[in-house]
């Protein structure tokens, strides 16, 4: 019966590998394939379908996919195991697809890792969180994350060359949408598939993995944090949003929800840890289509939206380990939207401004950047824009630096891929 189940799934595999694929920009540490590659990310980001083109690439592989009534309460690991080495040919690659679904799975994992299988292991955010695998696998695993499509990701999944032109123009159209695969490549409604997967990771990756009893609470406090992008926020606002009396309680919702990676958010910038952590954060969604779905939107501002944007192009940079990430705030509340530090040394100071026409915007942000440049000891001053392109001297009581402006679709394309580069 194994034998005809792995069979099966080998057919779907197969079918499924001939599917259309667009690459992902995702960084996998050299070294990994002697390690449990562990493939996380939101729901429905495409974890499965990377992971099978991963494996793929390093050859001949087995695969089981778990979310399969066959291998519901599964016992007979050792059956199931001669069945792959059977159907496959002694693979040295095997790719677990939902493991969680395997009854002592992180286990089973270990025993086939030290048995000298090559592992792959995909799943639910529920069970492979990442604080949790560290004590599940012992060390010997190396997580990989995958967002939502990149911009460069997107326009691939256009499938032809775009002029400059054309390209500002999709990017207009991914800021809006956001990155989900299936509604681009598939063609389902953008804002009730959104709509359904929110309520969804809500309700299966903190709800019912929490034990949350105020499940309305914690959908509103979703609710407000995606309509709040980029903004700073404190414990006692999102306890009133929330509806609950414990800050405490609020702060454990919003770590489920940012274990759930629907959200993250970004520190101060201090030297000093202890003013860091006590300072007040700023919140980001995973992808700008939660933003913009009908039930989220408060307003259209851009604004909010390409900063967001900008943040998700550096979360995935940070994930890979290219950089740490943070925001500055001044003495006297002026503010740069993004701090990028690699090692001990803070290497850009990014601003993001749609337009800046308005001379009092421009010089405010300016003024921030030089500020910040001055206390920071950073030279790299760059203000993401709408369209604008450029550099000029500024200046501001004594203060000098040069500032650049740069489309933020270039930008975005630049930092494609696992490593930060300094635009240039």
């Amino acid at each position: 019966m194994l034998r005809d189940v792995i069979l099966t799934q080998r057919r779907e595999l197969e079918q499924r590998l001939r599917e259309p694929y667009v690459p992902r920009e995702v960084n996998v540490p050299e070294g990994s394939d002697q390690m449990i590659c562990v493939v996380l990310g939101p729901r429905r980001a495409g974890k499965s379908f990377f992971a099978m083109h991963h494996v793929q690439s390093r050859g001949s592989f087995g695969y089981v996919n778990f979310d399969d009534e066959r291998l519901a309460g599964l016992t007979d690991v050792d059956g199931l195991v001669a069945a792959v080495d059977r159907v496959y040919g002694d693979p040295k690659h095997v790719l677990l697809d939902e493991v969680q679904n395997l009854p002592n799975w992180e286990l089973v994992v270990n025993r086939l890792q030290r048995q000298g299988y090559r592992l792959t292991v995909t799943g639910s955010n529920a069970h492979l969180l990442s604080a949790e695998l560290a004590t599940h696998l012992t060390g010997r695993h190396i997580p990989v994350v995958l967002f939502p499509f990149s911009f460069s990701e997107y326009l691939r999944a256009g499938g032809r060359e775009l002029t400059s032109a054309e390209t500002a123009e999709r990017f207009a159209a991914y800021v809006e949408a956001g990155g989900y695969p299936e509604p681009l490549l598939k063609g389902v409604s953008r804002g009730d598939y959104l709509a359904t997967l929110l309520r969804s990771t809500v309700y299966k990756d903190v709800v019912v993995r929490h034990r949350v009893r105020s499940a309305r609470g914690i959908s509103d406090l979703a609710n407000w944090l995606m309509s709040n992008t980029a903004q700073r926020y404190s414990l006692n606002a999102l306890a009133a949003t929330a509806g609950v009396t414990s800050v405490h309680t609020v702060g454990n919702y919003l770590s489920y929800l940012e274990e759930a990676l629907l959200f993250f958010s970004l520190p101060r910038f201090s030297f000093k840890v202890r003013e860091q952590v006590r300072s007040a954060r700023k919140v980001y969604c995973v992808d700008n289509g939660f933003i913009t779905a009908a039930s989220f939107r408060v307003s259209s501002d851009r604004g909010r939206l390409y900063e967001n944007l900008a943040a998700l192009t550096l979360k995935r940079q940070e994930l890979g380990g290219a950089l740490e990430l943070f925001y500055w705030q001044g003495p006297d509340q002026e503010e740069v939207d993004f701090v990028v530090k690699q090692g001990t040394r803070v290497t850009s100071l990014i601003q993001v401004c749609v337009s800046l026409e308005n001379p009092r915007t421009r010089a405010r942000e300016q003024r921030a950047l030089l500020r910040a440049g001055k206390a920071l000891r950073c030279e790299d001053l760059l203000i993401l824009t709408e369209s604008e392109e450029g550099e000029e001297d500024a200046s501001w009581y004594g203060i000098k630096g040069r500032v650049r402006m740069v489309p933020m679709w270039r930008w975005a394309l630049w930092n494609s891929g696992p490593g930060y580069r300094p635009y240039s």
